[in-house]
């Protein structure tokens, strides 16, 4: 383990100063925030930072659907009365992959050293998200262990399910778009300069349509090359742009105001958020460390800054509610939930609510996703097949019709 001094701010929003040991950055902030501290620094004091063994950076996976099987499996021993060291090591022995048998191993070594699951778990920042590990942990502290696990497992199994639906739902214009794509490099390289050395042959005189398919013809032929270069270098910087922190936050909002996809996506993150903070709730995580988790679930970085500063309002006293309105992040529909359950005490169950509400939005939305594309991918299409008629058969009808005169 390294070891992290950290600055951070207590419950009572007081400064506090301190070191640790953990596996990573990660890992310690996992810890402060199990600890009611909440970070404003970490740095690891060591010189140089551990690098991943080979088995970390090269073993296989563990996605979601591994941690929807291993909190529905860990529901079920622990409703069953199983010990918990011993429900862990059956499930290391039976795992199917090999990295989450040996993840599980550690954590049975981990437990019998003395140590609590969340604290092994968290061990793992890369197969155990924070939110699972700090449900587990208030589970622990509160003797209901089994009902986290349900809740996890229903938690992770709706948002399985919206991924998959909105994969299945883009996969159709993804498919279209990469066939016109191809379609316009294979008939500018191959079959229109086949029509040109035909028209070369007749010396007749081409209309601007021809001219104009011929030129960008002209160009794909001695071009093609670099030009694949080209979306290569922009696919690249891309990426690198996502990746950067400026990047990501601004493409992260981006994806928000799409034409047509904007609405599902936004939607989309405004059900993963009523979700995770219920289910935060509803495990008795407090507030402050419940936005400051489901800040990191919304795997949006917009949203996310947007969520750590409604945190951030809240430390300074301010109430939920208001709190929320300072971001203008959330709809009228969220804002009256959270007023409501602010004042009733029953912010979880109507934020629930709001999440079924967003998930019966986004299904709907995504069943007619493709009947509201289909149009747009048929004029493109349809402008696609005008552009080569014009540009092609027009002069052959016309050489026609000289034929015919003669």
């Amino acid at each position: 383990m390294a070891e992290f001094s950290y600055r951070g701010r207590d419950a009572a929003g007081e400064l506090v100063t301190g070191a640790l040991e953990a596996n990573s950055e990660r890992a310690a902030a996992d810890t402060l925030i199990r600890r009611g501290v909440t970070p404003l620094t970490i740095q690891q004091r060591q010189a140089e930072a551990k690098s991943e063994s080979n088995f970390n950076l090269f073993a296989e996976k563990v996605n979601r659907d591994d941690l929807i099987v291993f909190t529905r499996q860990m529901y079920s021993l622990t409703k069953a009365g199983i010990p918990l060291l011993r429900a862990i090591q059956g499930l290391a022995e039976n795992s199917p992959k090999k990295r989450m048998r040996s993840v599980l191993s550690d954590v049975v070594e981990q437990l019998e050293r003395g140590r609590e699951l969340s604290v092994a778990m968290g061990a793992h920042p890369k197969v155990f998200p924070r939110l699972l590990v700090a449900i587990v942990h208030v589970g622990e502290n509160t003797g209901q262990l089994e009902e986290a696990f349900e809740q996890l497992s229903d938690y992770l199994s709706k948002e399985e399910e919206t991924r998959k639906q909105v994969k299945a739902a883009l996969r159709y214009p993804m498919f279209i778009v990469t066939a016109l794509v191809v379609a316009m490099f294979i008939l500018n390289i191959w079959v229109i300069p086949t029509f040109a050395r035909m028209f070369e042959q007749f010396n007749a005189e081409l209309p601007l349509p021809t001219r104009i398919l011929l030129g960008v013809s002209d160009f794909f032929v001695s071009w093609w090359p670099l030009m694949l270069v080209a979306i290569a270098a922009l696919i690249f910087g891309v990426n690198r742009f996502r990746t950067s922190e400026q990047g990501r936050l601004h493409w992260d909002r981006w994806k928000t105001r799409l034409p047509i996809f904007g609405d599902i996506v936004f939607r989309s993150l405004l059900s993963r958020f009523s979700r995770s903070f219920a289910v935060m709730l509803r495990a008795g995580v407090p507030l402050t460390q419940s936005l400051h988790l489901v800040a990191d679930a919304v795997d949006n970085y917009w949203m996310h800054d947007r969520i750590e500063e409604m945190r951030r309002t809240i430390e300074k006293g301010e109430g939920l509610s208001r709190a929320a309105q300072s971001t203008h992040l959330f709809t009228p529909l969220v804002m009256q939930m959270i007023s409501v359950g602010e004042e009733t005490g029953r912010v979880d169950e109507l934020l629930n609510e709001v999440a079924d509400y967003y998930e019966r939005e986004v299904d709907y939305d995504l069943k007619n996703l493709t009947a509201r594309i289909e149009p747009i991918l048929l004029v493109l299409v349809a402008i696609m097949v005008a552009v080569m008629a014009l540009g092609i058969f027009t002069p052959m009808w016309d050489m026609m019709d000289a034929y015919k005169g003669r």
